[in-house]
């Protein structure tokens, strides 16, 4: 009877042809177009192309060449505060906004409607808007001055040793209704039962979120995460939009650099080890939650 079953049982290959077959242009799509632009990219990193790709290979010498930039320095430094500082402050505004949400208030869709609305703009869009309200001269400062306030000064823009954290409110200010929707959706998916246990066991509402609500909602976190951080190492377009990289090179980012080496200053193999060191940071994000996603649920099971 066993080799009965066996013999009727459709082959796993065989199972679902159809999407199988429909999925050959966009897997050959991701291996021919992605992955061998990658390895293209890397290979060439070595080399010291400079309008046009060469196979003239230096060895390291573009890495050594871009970590004795004070530019690609900066950018880096730079994206740490603010990768670092924008996953801090997206999760918790955003799981904060989520929790008043989740508590049945009135006018809950046009609310939802409003924190999610800068979500649809484009960085380009919401960097000049931001670049507007932080001007000194008719933004913020001009603002609060005006109403007797004369010594008050609020121009990150304008200063080089904050001008990223000028950035960075653009971008939560942006982000951070995309988080309080993910979040909210992972609240609405715990179990009202819980709700009801932790109040007749007189736990407070704090400690429930804490140590109840929030281990529950892991893959949320997780999935947030991955989608946070992949924004933060592709950053361009909000940065050119406010600072186009000043005061100076106090706002640079990995990206704006990449972009002008290969396109400005024609110097492709710089430009590449940039990517490369791009696609590392990539990696390092992405590798992390693949295993707790894929790796960690294989072995739980």
């Amino acid at each position: 009877m066993t080799g009965h079953a066996k013999a009727g049982r459709p082959n796993q290959f065989l199972r679902n042809l159809n999407s199988k077959i429909a999925s050959i242009p966009m897997i050959l799509t991701a291996v021919v177009i992605f992955l061998g632009g990658t390895i293209w990219t890397v290979v060439y990193s070595f080399t010291n192309s400079k309008l046009l790709p060469r196979l003239s290979f230096v060895g390291l010498d573009q890495y050594h060449r871009l970590w004795a930039a004070p530019r690609w320095v900066m950018s880096i430094e730079n994206l740490a505060i603010y990768g670092i500082l924008s996953i801090i402050f997206s999760l918790v505004i955003g799981f904060v906004l989520a929790a008043l949400m989740d508590q049945k208030i009135r006018f809950e869709n046009t609310f939802r409607t409003i924190f999610l609305y800068p979500f649809a703009l484009s960085f380009i869009v919401t960097g000049l808007v931001w670049q507007w309200l932080l001007n000194p001269e008719f933004g913020i400062q001009s603002v609060v001055r005006s109403l007797g306030w004369t010594t008050f000064a609020f121009d990150p823009l304008y200063t080089p040793s904050i001008v990223i954290y000028g950035v960075l409110i653009a971008a939560l200010w942006q982000g951070t209704g995309l988080v309080m929707c993910l979040m909210l959706a992972g609240l609405r998916g715990i179990d009202e039962d819980i709700w009801k246990a932790a109040r007749v066991d007189g736990i407070p509402m704090w400690k429930t979120y804490l140590f109840v609500v929030i281990p529950m909602m892991r893959p949320v976190f997780i999935t947030t995460l991955v989608i946070i951080a992949s924004g933060i190492v592709k950053v361009y377009d909000l940065v050119v939009a406010q600072t186009s990289g000043g005061p100076g090179i106090a706002s640079e980012v990995p990206a704006k650099y990449v972009y002008d080496y290969m396109f400005q200053a024609q110097n492709l193999g710089q430009g590449f080890a940039a990517s490369t060191m791009m696609l590392v940071t990539v990696a390092i994000v992405v590798i992390p939650w693949a295993y707790l996603e894929f790796g960690g649920g294989r072995k739980r099971v």
